[in-house]
């Protein structure tokens, strides 16, 4: 019985009492089967990961530096003209057919450089001048300093008293050309008034300021006294 007995744990644990090196040995060696292969994979994962990062950086275009329109070359024949009338501290700030009238013109002014004690918005100006070129010469044509005249005058709306600085703003219409804007300030605050408009007139054939709607011309006025109503 006991014979019987050990022969039957001896087939049902035979298994089990292998000798231990060959159950290692097995184990070791599927372990390096599988350990291969998952190694490659691994290499080609890593090698796919790299080229796709390369390719999606190179496919994205490279940042281009904001491109700034070049501004046009003021002729010297400008600027010696404006240095001519305002003093070699001018600037131009406008030039070409500025009244659409065929003639070429360009506008200048004195600028007051920004500094702490001169924080106002916009182009602080204490002269200004528009010049056309008759013929060959250059003809003052409007000009602003402690007032604003043309030729014929004083122009309708000038403060009374002497200003001695301004804040010019201008634009270029296509239809009706250049419009000036002069609001007087008062020392170095800002007066808050309604700025004075300016333009080219071309059935008086001159610069000549407008009405409160910006739509009338004023007549000149040839004496400061009476500047502020004559309607044309």
């Amino acid at each position: 019985m006991e014979k019987t007995s050990q022969s039957g744990c001896s087939h049902a644990n035979e298994a089990e009492l292998s000798p231990s090196f060959l159950g290692e040995g097995r184990s070791a060696g599927a372990a390096r089967a599988w350990r291969i292969p998952l190694k490659l994979s691994l290499g080609v994962l890593s090698l796919a990961i790299l080229l796709s990062g390369c390719g999606a950086d190179a496919s994205k275009p490279a940042p281009q530096a904001e491109i700034k329109p070049v501004e046009p070359a003021i002729p010297e024949e400008i600027q010696a003209a404006a240095k001519a009338l305002l003093g070699s501290e001018s600037q131009v700030l406008a030039f070409g057919d500025l009244a659409k009238n065929g003639k070429l013109q360009f506008l200048a002014a004195n600028v007051v450089p920004k500094t702490p004690t001169n924080n106002l918005p916009g182009t602080i100006v204490t002269r200004a001048v528009v010049a056309e070129n008759d013929d060959g010469k250059w003809t003052e044509i409007f000009r602003c300093d402690e007032h604003l005249k043309n030729p014929k005058g004083y122009l309708g709306l000038t403060p009374l008293a002497p200003v001695t600085g301004w804040r010019l703003q201008f634009e270029q219409n296509a239809e009706k050309g250049l419009q000036l804007y002069f609001t007087p300030l008062q020392g170095t605050t800002d007066s808050h008034v309604l700025p004075i408009g300016v333009r080219w007139n071309p059935a008086t054939k001159r610069y000549q300021s407008l009405d409160r709607t910006y739509e009338h011309f004023l007549l000149e006025a040839p004496a400061l006294n009476d500047v502020r109503s004559r309607l044309r």
